[in-house]
């Protein structure tokens, strides 16, 4: 059964919280990846920042519902998450773009695991993390490559 260290990029393109989500953007269109991990100066994972992170940012803003009552305005649904969208929808750095503290995976998930979480949960970047440090990254295209490969194998 192949793991995650099988299939994993050990070449970590990473970028800080204090970029500029241009900067984000820029790296994950030059370097043809989906997501990048976001490190703090210690190196440590404290979030992950993709494409669809940033393609959020042009979004329309659905303005939340309320209700009336004896002249107070009573929310319908709960107003964090509208607050959520206004900070991605505004977000100048990776920080406010981000999604922080990631799901991750280790070295020893399954690709099964890994898939099944990538299609559940709709993730596209895995960060793979070995006694609290970042080793490698995992995207859908990587779950590809190996499938392909095993197949091409297969029938030679």
């Amino acid at each position: 059964m192949l793991k995650a260290r099988d299939i994993m990029a050990r070449e970590i393109v990473t970028i800080s919280p204090e970029a500029k989500t241009l900067d984000a953007a820029k790296i994950l269109l030059d370097k043809r990846i989906n997501g990048l991990p976001v490190v703090d100066a210690g190196g440590r994972l404290v979030g992950i920042i993709c494409q669809s992170d940033l393609v959020a940012q042009q979004k329309r803003l659905s303005l939340p519902s309320f209700f009336n009552l004896l002249d107070a305005l009573i929310p319908l649904a709960s107003t964090k998450i509208w607050e959520q969208e206004m900070q991605k929808i505004g977000a100048n750095t990776v920080a406010q773009a981000m999604t922080a503290d990631p799901m991750t995976v280790t070295p020893e998930t399954s690709l099964d695991e890994i898939a099944s979480l990538m299609v559940d949960k709709k993730f596209h970047t895995l960060p793979v993390i070995d006694k609290g440090k970042l080793v490698g990254v995992i995207g859908k295209e990587d779950i590809l490559r190996t499938l392909v490969s095993m197949n091409v194998a297969a029938r030679e």
